[in-house]
């Protein structure tokens, strides 16, 4: 169905699942913008590039996405996760994850709310995990993607009113890039992990951008606050992620 007007910014953008989401969008014709650290000429939009890490060049980059491109849709994709131990946390995983999980999407939160609170319309879609459930030898990551649930169910209420929904899709193991980073397909355990999923396999980037689509589209105008989990029943399952 075609969104209404305005753009869609999506962080995270050139791979997996914010990739996903973005060709499903350019292929009915919808304006994608997307923020990466580096370039790609095959994106399907404008492509700002920044390292969202560092606080003054996130800032800078989501000021010039809102004030030139009219952002009616938000995505926030960008995500990062490093398996420690609760004893083998290290300073710089835990502020990696935290950041660029929590205070990247607080970032973009606002810096488009003022031209969707002008429109009267707006949606967010902020970007979970089954891993918000538990995760062993992750919790910092779980702690992250929790806090994003915080955040999406407080925006809903904070800014109904304006005619902006807030909703989150939280995936389960998905075949991308960070996935098989942190479960080599070659290990025992990796095969283990699939086997163990209800539907017996991973689920693909294009089978979340479609539970995301929906939430950004006028379908889901009475949906907001909620959280989707497109996860092959590991969410209601006994699998040790």
């Amino acid at each position: 169905m075609k969104l209404t007007q305005g753009h869609t910014l999506i962080t995270g953008a050139t791979r997996g699942i914010g990739r996903a989401i973005a060709e499903l969008l350019a292929e009915r014709g919808e304006p994608v913008l997307g923020i990466a650290r580096s370039g790609d000429d095959t994106f399907p939009g404008p492509l700002l590039l920044a390292d969202l890490l560092d606080a003054a060049q996130r800032r800078e980059v989501l000021a010039e996405a809102a004030s030139l491109h009219g952002i009616l849709r938000l995505v926030n994709n960008a995500g990062f996760n490093h398996m420690q131990p609760l004893g083998a946390i290290t300073d710089d995983a835990r502020s990696r994850i935290l950041d660029l999980n929590i205070a990247v999407a607080i970032d973009a939160a606002q810096a488009v709310l003022p031209g969707m609170a002008a429109a009267g319309t707006g949606r967010i879609v902020n970007i979970a995990s089954r891993s918000l459930l538990a995760r062993a030898g992750g919790s910092v990551y779980s702690a992250a993607k929790a806090a994003l649930v915080g955040l999406t169910r407080s925006w809903a209420l904070e800014l109904a009113s304006q005619g902006i929904t807030v909703n989150c899709v939280a995936p389960g193991p998905v075949a991308t890039e960070m996935f098989e980073r942190n479960n080599p397909p070659h290990l025992a355990r990796s095969r283990a992990l699939v086997e163990a999923i209800p539907v017996a396999r991973l689920g693909t980037p294009q089978e979340v951008a479609h539970a995301v689509d929906y939430f950004l589209s006028p379908h889901a105008a009475y949906t907001t606050g909620q959280t989707l989990f497109v996860c092959g029943g590991a969410s209601i399952s006994q699998i040790r992620l």
